[in-house]
């Protein structure tokens, strides 16, 4: 060898060895840094893309808690964004003027109600726009012109109740005392219009949009604002923006997700469900405005509409997720495809569309949600946050099929312990998402409550199947679990850790399980029912008595629709046979079981049933029950998701990496980070 091949050899092994020794698995810490792209918007010309980012305070580094804030900013090109706002300004609603020369956005001032704000895209400073007295926006649009913001409110101010409320008297009246949204008109000019005129609305509404030529809008209604009512009675409403009065109801049977009006104002898309019964809504339709009447484009596909969004031209961009993959679809006017777009490892999630520009927010297995642009033939990245992502060592990621028993196939999206699965296969966690109309893709999987990379990097394998009951596979599909809870469902987490076992992928005995609502409903399951499959379960906000979750949800009918296909007093011994707590008697799994103390969708009652089930009939089983003050149907704040992670990734190392389901629980409070407040201080050294 020579003098230059070893120089060059010995420079090489020396970066080889800095990368290595820069390179680290990820950490809870990590996960609450992680910063993403929330809302986008693009200017009437396509030369600007306004965007938020969100993220929470860094508990981790002594930052006070809070929940999530946004940040706005505005950019022409890849990684040249701009910061508008000063950093005490959370921002939503962001948007253009029609002119494209202000970016508009949601605020509330100091102790003010939320109102419509704007800021010059040239630089100056923020003003009000326009805003309702004793009540806040909730959401708005422009007319065409710039001269009129439409905005949706609050009821106002109950004058007898509030009265009553200084009296002492505070009693609320559960599921009666209803009072509307209302539709305010407000001019735009050099004064803010003090008064706004009033459109009178039907029903209770809670959403709406206006056509390109200011003269209709849509309104979506509901009979009640109740959650359930959302779900299974919400309506389309053409309006006449003028009078209010109803022109056309989109007599939808099922749920309704994202509707857009058509350039020339003829024609609605619509994601919505195709029955009463349909689980999700995932189905694309096309709506006549003049009459209400709607078709389907992709009823039976094995897929879910996302997202959509109608192009200059009157041609329909849409994000597809198909199974654990995605792709952006455009339909023409008549509701033919036109061509797609593949976007490789990016699994898109929305598209807005203006002037000749087609941005999307899309994450991947090695990032969350950035900006993306539609370029030169692919997707180009606008915004890089972070950064320090290129210092983790990720597992490897992929999607992952099995057959279950009956024959049926299921994918899910795995990943691999970082530097690979040793002999004998991994200890795996099985991370079960909620719905069960919901499903995982291959892109970014880990978060609070999402063991994801943490897990790889501490030497799981983790798997996120999309079992029986998900969506992105067609109706049929979402519909196999319904009047039957528990079987297929989750006996396809089952079969899907004796594919991986026999793929020398997981160790049989070392496998775990976590989720939260229908996922925690899965994780009690295995934990009692499955007890012998599964080596420590976490349970996050989830069903343990399916006859006691009836009469406490807040989604008693859509239970009913999509899910239980019976009454409780149907069957009262069948429900109780799908409930965790009757199978406390097999439970020898070690559970950790958290719950928001403020959940209306599945009340902490479940949990503490399941607890002290548990810890009367299986006194030697480890069960811990942890409750978040504050916190409802999942965790809001900053200290609330760290404690979770913490708490979370320690219960499965006590567990699942030792295989030991008789060690010793955790200490009571987890070991937070050094900077952060509340973490115990070292002890003082002796003179």
């Amino acid at each position: 060898m020579n003098r230059l091949t070893l120089t060059t050899a010995t420079l090489l092994a020396t970066v080889s060895l800095a990368a290595t020794a820069h390179a680290r698995p990820m950490t809870p810490e990590d996960v609450a840094k992680l910063e993403s792209v929330g809302a986008i918007a693009v200017s009437p010309d396509g030369s600007r893309i306004a965007y938020t980012t969100s993220s929470l305070p860094d508990v981790t580094e002594g930052e006070d808690n809070g929940g999530s804030t946004s940040e706005l900013n505005v950019t022409t090109a890849p990684d040249a964004a701009r910061q508008y706002l000063p950093e005490d300004i959370s921002p939503g609603g962001v948007a253009f003027s029609p002119d494209g020369r202000m970016v508009t956005f949601l605020w509330s001032k100091d102790k003010d109600d939320r109102a419509v704000w704007g800021v010059p895209v040239d630089g100056g400073t923020y003003v009000k726009l326009a805003a309702v007295e004793d009540t806040g926006v909730r959401s708005y649009r422009f007319s065409p012109d710039g001269g009129t913001i439409f905005m949706l409110t609050g009821p106002g101010e109950d004058e007898q109740r509030e009265a009553q409320r200084k009296g002492g008297f505070t009693a609320r009246v559960y599921e009666e005392e209803f009072r509307p949204a209302r539709l305010f008109a407000a001019t735009v000019g050099e004064e803010l219009d003090e008064e706004p005129r009033e459109i009178a609305l039907p029903g209770f509404v809670s959403a709406f949009d206006v056509s390109s030529d200011g003269r209709m809008g849509i309104i979506e209604t509901t009979p009640t604002p109740l959650v359930d009512d959302s779900y299974t009675s919400m309506r389309v409403n053409v309006i006449d923006l003028a009078t209010g009065e109803v022109t056309a109801v989109v007599e939808t049977p099922g749920k309704i997700g994202d509707v857009e009006i058509s350039p020339d104002g003829s024609q609605l898309s619509l994601i919505a469900g195709v029955d009463m019964n349909d689980p999700a809504a995932t189905t694309l339709h096309l709506v006549d405005t003049a009459t209400g009447a709607y078709r389907a484009l992709n009823a039976g596909a094995a897929e879910a509409a996302r997202d959509a969004e109608w192009l200059p031209d009157g041609r329909l961009a849409v994000v597809v997720h198909i199974g654990v993959q995605s792709e952006l679809r455009v339909y023409n006017a008549d509701g033919s495809v036109d061509h797609a777009h593949d976007p490789g490892e990016l699994i898109l999630t929305r598209v807005e569309a203006a002037g000749d520009r087609i941005a999307v927010a899309a994450n991947s297995p090695q990032h969350p949600t950035e900006l993306f642009v539609w370029a030169d033939g692919g997707f180009q990245r606008w915004t890089s946050h972070n950064e320090w992502l290129s210092d983790i060592t990720f597992g490897e990621q992929r999607a992952y099929t099995f057959t279950a028993t009956d024959g049926q196939e299921v994918e899910g999206v795995l990943i691999l312990p970082v530097g690979g699965v040793p002999e004998g296969g991994a200890p795996t966690i099985m991370n079960v998402h909620g719905g069960p109309e919901a499903h995982d893709s291959n892109g970014w999987q880990t978060a609070y409550s999402k063991p994801g990379q943490v897990a790889a990097g501490q030497g799981y394998a983790v798997f996120l199947p999309n079992y029986r009951g998900s969506t992105a596979y067609g109706v049929d599909f979402s519909k196999q679990h319904q009047g039957n809870y528990t079987d297929p469902e989750f006996r396809d987490i089952v079969d899907a850790k004796a594919a991986l076992a026999a793929d020398g992928i997981t160790d049989a005995d070392r496998t775990g399980i976590t989720g939260g609502s229908y996922g925690g409903y899965a994780s009690a399951w295995g934990a009692t029912y499955y007890s012998a499959e599964f080596a420590a379960s976490v349970m996050f906000v989830g069903i343990s008595d399916q006859t006691s979750k009836f009469g406490t949800t807040d989604i008693p009918y859509e239970m009913y629709n999509v899910h239980s296909r019976a009454w409780p007093w149907d069957d009262w011994q069948k429900m109780l046979e799908v409930s965790p707590i009757y199978y406390t008697d097999r439970a020898t799994t070690p559970i950790l079981i958290m719950h928001g103390e403020e959940d209306t969708r599945v009340d902490p009652s479940q949990s503490m049933e399941l607890y002290r089930f548990l810890r009367v009939r299986q006194p030697d089983t480890p069960v811990r029950l942890v409750f978040y003050p504050g916190e409802g149907h999942g965790n809001r704040m900053a200290a609330s998701r760290y404690d979770y992670n913490l708490r979370m990734m320690e219960w499965f190392d006590t567990y699942l990496m030792t295989g030991d389901r008789t060690a010793e629980m955790p200490a009571p409070r987890p070991q937070l980070a050094e900077g952060a407040k509340g973490a115990e201080a070292p002890e003082a050294e002796e003179e």
